[in-house]
């Protein structure tokens, strides 16, 4: 299995790295054990991996900030590792880039889970062409490329994909649940509060078209409006 089939599991709890690594092997997974944040940066930019599974607590670069300049170079899926209860941290964890987060204590069935449901998102579905155009937009599942106002946006995976789904069904209300179930899989075991992390980035990111917005419909959901 070549290198960027690996799994890095990045933990200053060599306990903790060490449960990771017996769950996802027994799956048929590759796992490497890191255990601080300046030796995993260093590793994810010279032997990028298939995924990341990444503490927020680590010695010298924490997980936040580790996985926030990650995401200044790859697009490697990224799961955090969170202290139960930290609601601030999962959200963060979110709002920077992170595909998923696991809560401390966490069950071995569920880590495993999580993980194939991640990489199965990043699995291309066919060599077909996917692609939606609206003045000022464009936006292609099939090159992972959004072009707004003639300049490419740097959009998370997730971020493409939420923004691809609601493009391709203008003007159609989708409740948080329904975006889950369609963009993250309907074994996702994330909370609604991954949706709106991942609208208000987006309109960060993107304004406005001549005749399109990301709306919010108060109360249901959100839906790509359409003039």
């Amino acid at each position: 299995m070549g290198e960027n089939e690996k799994i890095y599991v990045v933990d200053d709890d060599k306990n903790i790295c060490e449960i990771v690594s017996l769950y996802l092997e027994k799956e048929g997974f590759d796992v490497e054990q890191i255990y601080d944040g300046q030796t995993a940066l260093k590793k994810i930019q010279e032997k990028p991996p298939k995924l990341v599974i990444l503490d927020i607590m680590l010695p010298g670069i924490d997980g936040i900030a580790l996985c926030r300049e990650v995401r200044k170079f790859s697009k490697v899926p990224i799961i955090m590792l969170t202290a139960k209860g930290d609601t601030l941290d999962k959200v963060l964890a979110l709002e920077i880039g992170a595909d998923d987060y696991i809560v401390k204590p966490f069950d071995g069935k569920e880590l495993v889970a999580r993980v194939k449901a991640v990489l199965r998102r990043y699995e291309p579905e066919s060599d077909e062409k996917q692609a939606v155009s609206y003045p000022d937009l464009y936006v292609s599942l099939s090159e992972y490329k959004v072009v707004y106002k003639g300049q490419n946006v740097d959009l998370t995976p997730k971020e493409l994909e939420l923004l691809y789904f609601l493009c391709t069904h203008p003007n159609r209300v989708f409740t948080r649940d329904q975006l889950l179930e369609n963009v993250w899989g309907y074994d996702y075991m994330g909370d609604s509060r991954t949706v709106d992390v991942h609208i208000k980035r987006l309109r960060e990111k993107m304004g406005d078209g001549p005749n399109w917005k990301l709306t919010t419909v108060w109360g249901v959901g959100y839906k790509f409006e359409v003039n």
